[in-house]
């Protein structure tokens, strides 16, 4: 089975960064795609960042500017670069792989742990 795992999360002060990473392995497909989705309590999973197979990569306008999505495919590692990060972000984030083609944030099925980034004032 697919198996993702996150790391790198942790607590930051506001206009901090951070550097998430996801390690996919079990994956036996040709082609994927990858993503970073976070929810934070009482609200709902949102798409943060999409990267595809060759490089294409689709943001969310809330983290549009500050994040910067991008995979190392031999590797099979996925990493997140967080700059000015705000409150709001704060939140879990996951780690997504789909097989195939990128559509958008859309049909992730395989998920992992989850890792926990806090901000602060």
């Amino acid at each position: 089975q697919v198996q993702l795992v996150e790391s790198g999360g942790g607590s930051v002060q506001a206009g901090g960064s951070l550097r998430l990473s996801c390690a996919a392995s079990g994956y036996t497909g040709s082609n994927y795609c990858m993503g970073w989705f976070r929810q934070a309590p009482g609200k709902e999973r949102e798409g943060v960042a999409v990267i595809e197979q060759y490089g294409a990569t689709i943001y969310a306008n809330s983290v549009r500017g500050r994040f910067t999505i991008s995979q190392d495919s031999t590797k099979r590692f996925l990493y997140l670069q967080m700059n000015n990060l705000e409150l709001e972000d704060t939140a879990m984030y996951y780690c997504a792989l789909r097989s195939g083609l990128c559509y958008g944030f859309s049909a992730f099925p395989y998920w992992g742990q989850g890792t926990q980034v806090t901000v602060s004032a």
